[in-house]
């Protein structure tokens, strides 16, 4: 069986290698997270959140240790990866700090006498599926509002970031969360189907590859367990003509290359009205191309390596295709792809023939469009098969709401790319998903809502 590994993608070097657990001890996870859930679901709120707090807490004294871990493993640029851990720590602070309200009992105005209460409870042991292009966030997403419930969780990472996998049961462990209540589990794609299967589990949640979706999904649906999917995005990012061009230039080129482009949330297809196309057109590419692949070490670099080569070729085969087909492709003079090092680029001329159209581009390469009206910019938003996140530029509040309402999306930003916070529900629609995560709207995804219905005496 295939080994978890850390390789630096900015030098290709091997540094440590862990075995896939065999089904015995797959199994043996799952004995343990039930029996954990057992006592942990009884356990005081009080105690959870408190748990949740000094976890925020030690991201933050370790904040050096886990974000060069990010580095290390994923390429992540250190001054990112800090970023990274930062946020986590505000996710499970948020939860320690309004897990109390969201879990209030809620009452019900009925017709007839007597009461009617929805309590929210947690349901049981659940599997945790997770990428590697935020190893800690994606996890925190999950993990927080779980805890603060009294669920249990089975955690399979990806097999890139290992060490990042083992560092966050580590840090949970440290924070007080009981034996078995979080465990971390090398298993392969086989062995997630059977833990799926196994009835003490009760849900399931993944983030990852539109395949990886439909794969859980179905085996999900097929042993009747509740499921979270966050997939992929190929987020529009509309510029309209009274937008302001500078600005969006440079939300562009950051919504673009942050974390290497490697965000289902990244802004990928840049659709531009024909009346100031030309000016945007110019200044991004301008722009985009400035940026040069850096030692992500270093606190200055804002793109470091993609994730591994092989992220580079799965890249490069769009870009190729595309260029094939009659695209055509801007980049700096000498930019040149190294190991995991890909330069960022524009590609203008897509149609509908070529699969950079249709397909998500995970890394530093964005497609820019023309469009006669704003309308056409909604049209062509919502041919894809994906409705994640985008972004609207325009100086006309009214005619950005209103083009919110249309677009087939899980979020809008106006003027803004995507951000992530504790306090922004995050999730989308069509193929980008199913579920949200995150806010008030994120506990309630594994949450038993028991009705208590008490006549009048």
């Amino acid at each position: 069986m295939a080994a978890y590994t850390t390789i630096n993608p900015a030098t290709g070097e091997v540094l440590a290698e862990f075995p896939v657990i065999d089904d015995t001890a797959a199994l043996d996870l799952v004995d343990r997270s039930f029996a954990a859930y057992r006592s942990f679901r009884d356990t005081p709120l009080a105690e959870r959140t408190a748990m949740l707090a000094r976890i925020a807490d030690l991201h933050l004294e370790r904040i050096d240790e886990l974000a060069g871990l990010l580095t290390l493993e994923v390429g992540k640029p250190i001054t990112q990866a800090r970023g990274e851990v930062e946020l986590v720590a505000s996710i499970y602070r948020y939860y320690a700090d309004h897990a109390e309200k969201f879990m209030a009992d809620e009452t019900l105005a009925i017709a007839g006498g007597g009461s009617a209460v929805v309590r929210t409870e947690a349901i049981g042991p659940l599997l945790g599926i997770m990428p590697w292009n935020y190893p800690y966030y994606q996890v925190a997403r999950f993990v927080a509002p779980n805890l603060a419930l009294g669920n249990t969780i089975i955690l399979k990472h990806a097999r890139n970031c290992p060490q990042s996998a083992l560092a966050i049961e580590t840090v949970l462990r440290d924070a007080g969360v009981p034996t078995g209540v979080y465990l971390n589990a090398f298993i392969d794609s086989r062995q997630v189907a059977d833990l799926i299967a196994d009835p003490r589990i009760q849900g399931v949640s993944l983030t990852g590859s539109e395949m990886a979706g439909s794969a859980v999904g179905e085996v999900a649906g097929r042993h009747m367990k509740r499921c979270v999917l966050e997939l992929g995005g190929s987020d529009p990012f509309i510029v309209l003509e009274d937008a302001d061009i500078d600005a969006a230039v440079a939300a562009g080129v950051r919504g673009r290359v942050a974390n290497g482009g490697q965000a289902c949330t990244a802004s990928k297809r840049f659709i531009v009205v024909d009346a100031v196309y030309d000016e945007f057109t110019e200044k991004f590419i301008d722009a985009i191309t400035r940026v040069k692949p850096g030692d992500p070490t270093d606190p200055d670099t804002f793109l470091g390596p993609l994730s591994s080569a092989g992220a580079g070729d799965e890249l490069d085969v769009l870009v190729q295709d595309a260029v094939a087909k009659g695209a055509t492709l801007h980049s700096a003079p000498g930019a040149a792809r190294d190991g995991a090092y890909y330069p960022p680029n524009v590609l203008t001329g897509v149609t509908q023939d070529m699969r950079a159209y249709h397909e998500e581009l995970f890394g530093p390469v964005a497609v820019v469009y023309r469009v006669p009206s704003p309308q056409a910019a909604v049209s062509l938003s919502n041919e894809s098969s994906f409705g994640l996140a985008s972004s609207v530029f325009t100086q006309d509040r009214a005619v950005a709401e209103d083009l919110a309402k249309k677009l087939e999306v899980g979020m809008v930003w106006i003027n803004s790319t995507s951000k992530s916070a504790p306090d922004l529900p995050f999730g989308g629609v069509k193929r980008s998903g199913v579920g949200r995560e995150l806010a008030k709207y994120g506990i309630d995804e594994f949450a038993n809502k028991k009705l208590i219905r008490s006549p009048a005496v």
